[in-house]
């Protein structure tokens, strides 16, 4: 029943399961910036469970390799998720050799969900896989937030490759325009310049539902134009 044969069929039902849940339960993805190719170690704050299935959901739009490096605590709880690339802080050398090979490997640089705002501390594991592997450490601003519509968007802003010492004041720079970017934006819009990378579920204010069509016709009431 051990035999990792015997489960070959979860990984696929596994990952069907978690872009079905970005697709069900967010408005919308939307992407800014340029999205790397190529092995590198991608820095994302971290304020939500959303997280690292969003940028899973990025690194499966441009069919690249990606890992997820978790708490051992929380792989415990949900063991099933190595299938899909998450591993623990004992795996950091065949992390390193996956990055080396061209993969994607998320590091939360604050090491675990923090408060909504800033990232306060930055743990080494970011810079050290880096540099095991040749690979530049990207970070990346992530927000999940209630806007216009009915249900949370997630916002991913990639930056540019940075030294490792500069990751603090780089993420920080980029949470903050990307919180400047939507702002300054009407919440029924995307920021400029974002990319729509999953359209996500349909708010009620999008659509006229069959239940609302049903009294405009009982009711007699007449659309305005």
């Amino acid at each position: 029943m051990n035999n990792p044969m015997n489960r070959w069929w979860i990984r696929p039902l596994l990952l069907h399961s978690i872009r079905s849940s970005v697709r069900r339960d967010l408005a919308g993805v939307w992407v800014y910036g340029p999205v790397p190719t190529g092995g590198a170690i991608l820095a994302p704050n971290h304020q939500s469970w959303w997280d690292g299935y969003l940028l899973k959901e990025v690194a499966a739009g441009r069919g690249q390799p990606c890992h997820v490096l978790m708490t051992r605590e929380q792989l415990a709880r949900f063991p099933f998720l190595r299938l899909v690339g998450a591993a623990d802080a004992s795996e950091l050398r065949p992390l390193a050799r996956a990055a080396r090979g061209g993969a994607w490997v998320v590091v939360f640089p604050e090491g675990e969900i923090s408060p909504q705002g800033q990232v306060n501390e930055v743990q080494p594991g970011a810079a050290w896989l880096a540099r095991q592997a040749g690979v530049p450490v990207i970070p990346v601003a992530v927000r999940v937030v209630m806007r216009g519509a009915q249900w949370p968007e997630a916002f991913v802003r990639f930056g540019l490759p940075c030294p490792p010492p500069d990751l603090k004041s780089t993420l920080n720079a980029l949470l903050a325009g990307l919180d400047a970017d939507l702002r300054s934006t009407h919440p029924d819009f995307p920021p400029a310049g974002y990319l729509r990378w999953v359209t996500g579920r349909a708010s009620l204010h999008d659509e006229v539902s069959l239940p609302s069509r049903l009294l405009i016709r009982l009711g007699g009431f007449k659309k305005e134009s």
